[in-house]
């Protein structure tokens, strides 16, 4: 991240958040917020040891995958039903609901992004006689990391779309002025409601997004890595190759 791009994320979240005040929607915004980010903090806490599991077990993975395509298949209203009937209406039933909706791309992505880790490189770490701990936490999170931190990204952004949706059985924040203005068709107040929470998933989202842009330090570290290595494991090291998102998009025929 430049100090130019950190500084436009300052201004333009700086100019949201005035906004959200300007509003007069400032504590039902930060009621939103603070729910989303507890929801978000246990789906990542639960999330993550399940995808690391099933990376590590085709078992595990067999077993998950059909739960995790059930739960992403199921309408977002779905989900209510079972959290009333067990904890009526109000914030809790409406947090329960958002962890367990948002909990599928935690766990897939980081399924993902530790199946891709380069097998080299945790040949090399093997070699140094390192732990599958020690693999796990020096060499595999950290290469994975950016696919992670787009897992992270999605699960805050499904949980702040639940959130607003849990808004009908009672819970606080911007859902419930949406709520309210669908009941008494005030439509200014709910495009007030509506903008504060696109600004509130913008900001979340350049957020989670900065901390995922520092895959090519990551790539690096495991090129110089397998160098070290390469003399005992008698393999050949390349240089590592470009990103493919990185690479030039070539320019159509006839534009």
């Amino acid at each position: 991240t430049t100090p130019a791009g950190l500084t436009v994320f300052a201004v333009g979240s700086l100019a949201g958040l005035l906004l959200i005040q300007s509003m007069r929607l400032w504590e039902p915004a930060m009621q939103t917020l603070a729910l989303v980010l507890v929801a978000t903090v246990v789906a990542v806490i639960l999330g993550i040891p399940i995808g690391i599991a099933a990376a590590k077990s085709s078992r595990v993975s067999a077993a998950v995958r059909p739960v995790l395509d059930l739960m992403q298949t199921m309408p977002a209203f779905v989900y209510l039903i079972p959290a009333v009937t067990f904890f009526s209406i109000g914030l809790v039933p409406g947090v329960v609901t958002t962890i367990i909706f948002a909990l599928p791309p935690g766990v897939r992505l980081t399924e993902l992004g530790i199946r891709q880790v380069d097998r080299e490189t945790v040949e090399a770490g093997q070699a140094f006689g390192s732990s599958p701990w020690q693999i796990l936490r020096g060499i595999e999170l950290p290469l994975a990391r950016p696919t992670i931190m787009a897992g992270v990204n999605q699960v805050i952004m499904l949980a702040l779309s639940m959130i607003v949706i849990a808004g009908f059985i009672g819970a606080p924040g911007l859902g419930q002025i949406v709520v309210t203005s669908i009941s008494r068709l005030n439509i200014g107040l709910g495009f007030e409601a509506g903008i504060s929470v696109v600004i509130l998933a913008i900001f979340l989202d350049r957020l989670t997004a900065s901390f995922g842009e520092r895959r090519n330090d990551d790539e690096r570290r495991s090129w110089l890595l397998r160098r070290r290595t390469a003399p005992a494991l008698g393999t050949p090291v390349t240089e590592p190759a470009e990103r493919a998102d990185d690479a030039p998009v070539p320019a159509r025929a006839g534009s």
